[in-house]
């Protein structure tokens, strides 16, 4: 079985800028630029998808992807 790796995805055109996600991201991945979510620290995420259970537009997710 391959290994798998999780990335962080945004779907901007579902964002709605309200700033749930970056208010509950403890690592400070995420920022809200020309009301959109960006993801500003990449290397800091530590995919444990606090965003996406609080997302209310389902813009934002962790998924696997295959090495």
């Amino acid at each position: 079985m391959a290994a798998a790796k999780k990335e962080l995805v945004i779907n901007a055109s579902w964002c709605t800028g309200c700033g749930i996600c970056a208010a509950f991201c403890t690592c400070k991945v995420l920022e809200i630029a020309h009301e959109k979510v960006t993801i500003v620290n990449a290397d800091a995420c530590v995919k444990c998808g606090m965003c996406e259970l609080r997302c209310p537009n389902y813009a934002i997710y962790v998924r696997e992807v295959e090495l």
